[in-house]
């Protein structure tokens, strides 16, 4: 099992900026970010490999959200820039031990609680 401990979100306007952290129990494969709004599927936002680093961003946030980790301590963060009121959305951290999963093309094994991200235009 893995437990996953969310943190930030909250309510900015629009162009501002947020800081998501999550921090995972054990080592896992990969980890990453998922947003959902009322009525929509989750979408997968982004995501990293713990080992090799390799990220994955949807179109939606590239050049705006960064993701990034601390190895030793199992953590990840989403660094959301420019905001957009696009954004506001439930935002879930998740885990998986394959990177199909954390893209969102696969099954995803670990969930967080998820977070409330509001932007105001």
């Amino acid at each position: 099992q893995v437990q996953l401990m969310e943190s930030g979100g909250g309510s900015v306007q629009a162009g501002g900026s947020l800081r998501l952290s999550c921090a995972a129990s054990r080592w896992v494969y990969c980890m990453g970010w998922f947003r959902q709004t009322p009525g929509l599927e989750r979408e997968a936002v982004a995501a990293v490999s713990h080992n090799s680093g390799l990220t994955y961003y949807a179109d939606s946030v590239k050049g705006r959200f960064s993701i990034s980790q601390d190895r030793a301590k199992n953590m990840v963060f989403l660094q959301m820039d420019s905001l957009k009121p696009e954004d506001t959305a439930m935002y879930y951290c998740a885990a998986s031990g394959n990177w199909a999963g954390c893209i969102g093309r696969g099954d995803n094994n670990y969930w967080g609680q998820g977070t409330q991200v509001t932007v105001s235009s």
